[in-house]
């Protein structure tokens, strides 16, 4: 099938088969499409948690809502970005690029110096909103990557985020989380499965500048 078939076959799914549990072969694979989302600067400013435990996801549930599809559903990724930018977390991925690349290190100090000069002089919560943004890219491939593999998936916005980061550590990371991405198998009772998928039409969705 070819992306777009993919995606018109995925949906928002509500109720999952807890007896049916996703292959850390395909986990792995929904992991990769998101570690090679674009991201500003290269900078890839988030992280993510996959949590399979039974017993994270029951402390997790509170925060969300909709508890039954985390309890139920096989996989919970986190999408968790920096909570600010620092020089030693820009020189890291740089140094990190240079190394790879075998060139020599501070070949790209003109640009990090100019990316420093910008994000070191905003506030935390400025860089978050930044920071948060890039890992929507990354989690929009993961969801398109689960389609493709016939995994369902559901997007959460809709959770208690100071809670998924006392539980998780994430403060001790430098990170905050941002997004929720439950994944397994639809179970045969979730009412939304049979429904038509409704989008804007694209001569709505379009506006051409010709």
């Amino acid at each position: 099938m070819s992306l777009i078939e993919d995606l018109k076959w995925r949906y928002a799914t509500k109720r999952y088969d807890p007896t049916k549990k996703v292959s850390q072969e395909d986990i792995d694979k929904i992991v990769e499409a998101a570690r090679l989302a674009p991201t500003s600067s290269g900078l890839q400013q988030f992280r993510v948690l996959v949590v399979s435990s039974q017993q994270i996801k029951e402390k997790l549930a509170p925060s969300s809502l909709n508890s039954d599809a985390m309890l139920d559903c096989s996989h919970v990724l986190v999408f968790a970005a920096w909570d600010r930018y620092t020089a030693e977390r820009i020189d890291t991925i740089y140094d990190r690029i240079t190394d790879e690349r075998g060139l020599p290190r501070g070949r790209f100090s003109s640009y990090t110096d100019k990316i420093k000069n910008i994000y070191l002089n905003e506030t935390p919560e400025e860089n978050f909103a930044h920071t948060a943004r890039q890992s929507y890219i990354a989690f929009a491939m993961a969801l398109a990557q689960a389609a493709e593999l016939k995994i369902d998936s559901t997007p959460a916005e809709g959770f208690n985020n100071a809670l998924v980061d006392e539980l998780l550590d994430l403060k001790s990371l430098g990170l905050k989380s941002v997004t929720l991405l439950y994944l397994g198998y639809r179970d045969e009772t979730d009412w939304l499965a049979p429904m038509k998928k409704v989008r804007n039409p694209i001569e709505e969705f379009v506006i051409e500048y010709k």
